[in-house]
């Protein structure tokens, strides 16, 4: 497969592995809402926040909507989009890998990009998320006005799409609703003002392009004229199955009852369109609509050079996800993404780096919480509700020696422990030093006084006694385990008659 190559390649892929994990500090003063939604606002580095999240969401994000810079002097003032072009490809490397490794199994990646990186980004993103993976390259007719101002006006940009699994990704997105007008070609002739969608229908030709012997047979209309499929064609079903539309009634003959078969198909049976790859603005918005949409909450005196319609956001959650799912935007920008998730029942974490995530993101998000009526809330009806938490990025967990820092707790040593053994987040968080089991196997930390015991290290070394207080910890769990301490008082065949291994803290303890 061909590879891209720039003048850091070689470092730059491999810079994902040396970001630190950082702590994520709750800052309740500009927290909103209702505290148990779930949904997070953070501030800071999003190279930085997407391997802090790691622990607790690899392999949980349904749909990750992204909007870098596009590297044409022309974004919002507090991004950097006048990038050298290696300097962009080195940007959006290491973000892409951890982006990945968020990805749930049936989820989708979608960036949008316009022609100075587009092509750029198609090839790096068949290398991070595998070729096979690609999904579509989306259209969106981001104008409806002609530009003038360049020799062949733009009136478009991208969304690329990439899938963790094509497959699943196929089985679980949505189709597409019809729209009034889409919804007309659906009648019932002896009616024409009927509404009901169990009475209006519509025939669908009941041929097939191709030749397949068991379905090239003679059908003899009610009228007794023969028909044979088309040349080239044969019909769309075996004659056992046509006998049975028949007999249900669900085959169309024409006004006079000679015409060649279609098959009946009422309105009611239609699941939707299969999404397709032009998006005009008649359907998802423009950037005008976009840039009123941010005056109304921001005033005109802030400027956004990409900003997106929610009705844009709205087509894509509404294909890739459904209520409840988790979505993750890290260059939150204005904030569109999590006030739409939000707006659709989604959960969401909105990853900014700037000030603007508290002068801009938070008073937006904010405002839908309280229910504020623009974008799509009135097509939706949406009233208000939920909430989010506000982060900001703490100190490093491992300082530059690999050491644990001081300051850290039991809690998120826990989770980047469990993330370096299993590979996966911890589900919850744990008061006591059995972590739970993986694979057949436990896995238990002693560290900062989680027994609250007075003795050795403050019950951080791994004793008969502190191994009896694991033990019960565990409860019906008999099988081996791995205990993470400052050292082992017990000897290497009492650990092996206990089925235990043991790692000592920090020296063993490695960020995957």
């Amino acid at each position: 497969m061909p590879t891209l190559s720039w003048l850091t390649r070689e470092k730059d892929v491999k810079s994902a592995d040396a970001v630190a994990y950082r702590l994520l500090e709750r800052d309740d003063a500009l927290s909103y809402g209702d505290a148990a939604s779930g949904n997070m606002l953070i501030q800071g580095d999003n190279l930085e926040a997407l391997k802090s999240l790691l622990p607790y969401y690899r392999g949980q994000v349904k749909c990750i909507y992204i909007d870098p810079p596009y590297n044409t002097r022309s974004a919002f003032e507090h991004y950097d989009d006048n990038l050298e072009h290696s300097q962009w490809l080195a940007m959006i490397w290491p973000r892409l890998v951890l982006l990945r490794e968020l990805l749930a199994e049936d989820g989708s990646i979608w960036v949008s990009i316009d022609d100075n990186e587009g092509h750029y980004l198609k090839v790096i993103m068949d290398e991070v998320f595998g070729r096979r993976n690609f999904i579509a390259s989306n259209v969106w007719q981001k104008r409806y006005s002609r530009e003038n101002r360049e020799a062949i006006g733009d009136v478009h940009e991208y969304l690329m799409v990439y899938a963790k699994s094509p497959e699943a990704f196929k089985a679980s997105r949505n189709r597409i609703p019809l729209d009034e007008q889409q919804a007309k070609i659906y009648k019932n002739p002896e009616n024409p003002k009927e509404t009901d969608p169990t009475k209006r229908w519509r025939g669908l030709p009941m041929t097939a392009q191709g030749f397949r012997p068991n379905q090239m047979y003679v059908i003899t209309a009610p009228n007794g004229t023969e028909h044979r499929p088309p040349e080239g064609r044969c019909w769309s079903m075996v004659e056992p199955e046509f006998e049975k539309f028949k007999a249900r009634g669900r085959i169309y003959w024409g006004k006079d009852g000679k015409a060649q078969p279609s098959v009946i198909r009422y309105l009611s049976e239609v699941e939707g369109l299969v999404p397709w790859t032009w998006w005009p603005h008649t359907e998802v918005g423009h950037t005008d609509e976009s840039k009123k949409e941010c005056n109304a909450l921001f005033g005109a005196d802030v400027s956004f050079g990409t900003p997106k319609p929610e009705r844009l956001l709205e087509r894509i959650l509404h294909i890739a996800t459904n209520p409840g799912d988790l979505v993750l935007d890290s260059f939150l920008g204005s904030g569109t993404t999590a006030a739409v998730a939000h707006k659709m029942g989604r959960s969401w974490i909105g990853i900014e780096m700037g000030d603007h995530a508290v002068s801009h993101c938070a008073p937006r998000l904010h405002k839908v919480i309280d229910g504020e009526q623009g974008g799509i809330s009135e097509a939706i009806g949406w009233k208000g509700g939920g909430g989010f938490t506000f982060y900001r990025l703490g100190e490093a967990v491992f300082d530059d020696t690999g050491a644990i820092n001081p300051g850290i707790a039991f809690t998120p040593l826990a989770a980047h422990i469990w993330f370096a053994e299993t590979g996966q987040p911890m589900a919850a968080a744990h008061n006591g030093p059995f972590l739970g089991s993986h694979d057949g196997g436990g896995l238990a930390l002693l560290y900062n006084g989680i027994l609250g015991d007075k003795s050795v290290s403050g019950g951080n070394v791994l004793t008969r006694k502190t191994l009896g207080m694991i033990r019960a910890a565990a409860g019906d769990f008999t099988g081996p385990i791995t205990v993470y301490g400052e050292a082992c008082r017990l000897s290497p065949e009492t650990l092996k008659i206990e089925g235990l291994s043991f790692k000592q803290t920090p020296y063993d303890v490695r960020a995957r």
